[in-house]
């Protein structure tokens, strides 16, 4: 029933296999290699390639990964139980040789045999299990039996008055004394009569006066001069009334056609004129872009022994470190790491995790793949295991964030310059996370290494969206004036107005872009919400319809759990809606607000988890300049601050 099992050492060499197929078992392992185990999301111990469902077990004392391939359709319930066997048998059969590591990748392990026997005894126990069927459980062993038929039998009245009487508050209260009859105060004379109250006719009637006087007196109207000292009412809403909104006195303002509009259209034209700052970042942005600086290595060792000198301080006093790794402290050495001894540290660094702006899921994950690397080393003193955790953590974000593939916009934008075509970069993403903003300072800093570019204002729903695009162009190529580039005018945009179709625009602007040379064409479309199938649809159709080379998502450093809502829906959007075989996802990111964040960097693991694309660019600030590369050590130095 096993497809394959193969076990084999963490440099890749291959100790023993088993094959119950003919089908060769080392595409799906190397998947498995190169989608869990080297991008660190190994919490999970299941994976799925094509038919096949595997499961593997990490033995970290003899670096060592076991495997077991298997038909996704079956439904195997004893594989665990069997992989932990296999571990313990071949670990037990050859410790001496896998303590020797150069003698271990020479030597031969014969484990056919065992290995038979003991998939024989495990499918021969499971396939019994099966047919003897889940066994009822008897009388005696129900919660039933327990009970006596008096405690069975239910009185719902005698159910009432006990909850009433709980839900009463009780008062300590001493026996009543008998009451003592109340004598009237008034003695009847004998020609008085008395009613049952004990009151005669005389006192019943001085009551009824006073009652009607006390009733009149407050009906009486009050004086006029009372009513001038009551505050005034509130007057009812008031009708907005609004400026220049287009009557005969209003007309002279709003006649712009002779002085009145050539003085305003020079204030326009003095405010969209850079300033003295802006052009002295001109040429500043040349080439690559600097990366996020990480705090130097001599901060870095200050905080690590200030943090463990305040954990031997707390702990000879008593008290609990403040630091994340002071959980490790009751951890003794020269012992194998087990995963009851990790799983205090692993919530305490989960805590930490998700207080850093990591969502919730993400946090659970990297810890489980941190226990995973873990659990079975043999370490040595205290300090060895807190410089190995903190080791093996950082190791895992760093290996997250490194992307599989580089993305190097300039080599692939000069690649589609000589081939005589646009590259072209669609810009998607939620509403009011700077897709705009982003857009003009990629499109400064392509302007700054010599690339025409083309803007497409394909974000027809927003109002103020073309103009906001229309004052980035003129502000960029008053920065960069046609004379500095042979007559050439760097920065273009093409618009039609608000209402029409984004996918149109966006091939019309491409066309546009491939007649008029243009060597980039940014496609800036509108913010939508995740959950709005509408302009999802649209977007999905304006990707296949145009085909960009790059689709970045543009997120901010902001959010938390919000992200993997974000990334999830509309990966899984341009999916559904494609009708493809092979839909066009997101390639890339863009992580803007990272200056409003301080150490909370979590967002930017979220999001490369989830979707396993890189982080493109990450903006730092709101000038064209603040635009960044993103370095993996100081997110990662950030994330592990306490």
């Amino acid at each position: 029933m096993l497809d394959f099992f193969s076990i084999f050492s963490k440099g890749g060499i291959v100790l023993w296999y088993f094959q119950g197929t003919s089908q060769l078992f080392t595409q799906p392992i190397n998947a498995l290699i190169k989608s869990v185990i080297l991008q660190e999301r190994s919490g999970n111990s299941s994976f799925t390639h094509d038919a096949l469902t595997l499961k593997y077990k990490l033995d970290n004392e003899f670096e060592l990964v076991f495997v077991v391939g298997y038909q996704k359709i079956l439904q195997l319930s004893y594989i665990d139980k069997f992989l932990t066997d296999i571990q313990m048998e071949f670990r037990n059969k050859y410790k001496d040789v896998l303590q020797n590591k150069a003698n271990a990748m020479v030597c031969g392990f014969d484990f056919d045999e065992t290995f038979n026997k003991m998939l024989k005894a495990r499918e021969e126990e499971s396939r019994k299990e099966a047919q003897a069927g889940r066994k009822m459980r008897t009388f005696d062993q129900s919660d039933k039996s327990k009970k006596t038929v008096d405690s069975m039998i239910v009185n719902k009245k005698e159910e009432k008055k006990a909850k009433g009487k709980e839900n009463k508050p009780v008062k300590n209260v001493g026996p009543k004394e008998p009451e003592k009859p109340v004598e009237s105060p008034i003695k009847p004379e004998s020609n008085v009569t008395v009613n049952g109250d004990g009151l005669d006719e005389e006192t019943i009637r001085k009551n009824r006066e006073k009652m009607f006087s006390m009733m009149n007196s407050k009906k009486k109207p009050s004086s006029p001069v009372a009513k001038k000292a009551e505050a005034p009412k509130k007057k009812g809403k008031q009708a907005t009334k609004w400026d220049l909104n287009g009557t005969n006195r209003d007309m002279v303002n709003l006649d712009f056609s002779n002085a009145n509009g050539a003085a305003e259209a020079a204030v326009n034209a003095q405010n969209e004129m850079p300033s003295q700052e802006e052009m002295a970042c001109v040429g500043k942005m040349s080439g690559g872009l600097m990366d996020i600086q990480p705090e130097s290595e001599e901060e870095e060792e200050e905080e690590f022994e200030e943090e463990s000198a305040s954990t031997s301080n707390s702990s000879a006093s008593g008290k609990s470190g403040g630091g994340m790794f002071s959980m490790f402290k009751n951890l003794v050495g020269s012992k194998t790491l087990t995963r009851e001894d990790l799983q205090p540290a692993l919530e305490k660094m989960r805590d930490h995790l998700i207080a850093k702006n990591v969502a919730g899921d993400i946090a659970m994950k990297l810890c489980d793949s941190v226990g995973a690397k873990l659990e079975g080393k043999v370490l040595g003193t205290f300090s060895t295991i807190s410089n190995t955790v903190k080791k093996t953590l950082e190791e895992a974000c760093v290996q997250l964030l490194v992307p599989k593939r580089r993305i190097d916009i300039l080599r692939d934008a000069m690649e589609a310059k000589q081939k005589s075509r646009p590259f072209v970069i669609t810009f998607c993403g939620v509403n009011g996370v700077g897709k705009s903003t982003n857009l003009a300072k990629i499109c400064f800093w392509l302007v700054e290494n010599n690339f025409r570019v083309l803007i497409a204002a394909c974000d027809t729903f927003r109002a103020g969206a073309v103009e906001q695009l229309r004052t980035h162009t003129r502000k960029l190529n008053a920065l960069h004036p046609p004379e500095a580039h042979s007559g050439q005018t760097m920065v273009k945009l093409y618009e039609k107005g608000y209402g029409k179709d984004a996918a149109g625009i966006a091939l019309e602007a491409i066309n546009s872009a491939r007649d008029l040379r243009f060597d980039v064409v940014l496609v800036d479309t509108a913010g939508r919400m995740q959950d709005n199938e509408p302009l999802m649809k649209a977007l999905s159709k304006l990707i296949k319809v145009n085909q960009p080379d790059l689709v970045l998502f543009v997120g901010e450093a902001l959010v938390g759990n919000e992200a993997v809502d974000q990334l999830t829906k509309f990966n899984q959007a341009l999916a559904d809606h494609s009708n493809m075989t092979n839909p066009r996802l997101i390639d890339g990111i863009i992580l803007t607000k990272f200056d409003t964040i301080d150490d909370k960097v979590g967002a930017a693991i979220s999001m490369t988890y989830i979707t396993g694309q890189p982080i493109v660019f990450v903006g730092t600030g709101q000038t064209y300049t603040d635009l960044r590369n993103l370095n993996a050590k100081a997110v990662v130095n950030a994330l592990l601050k306490a």
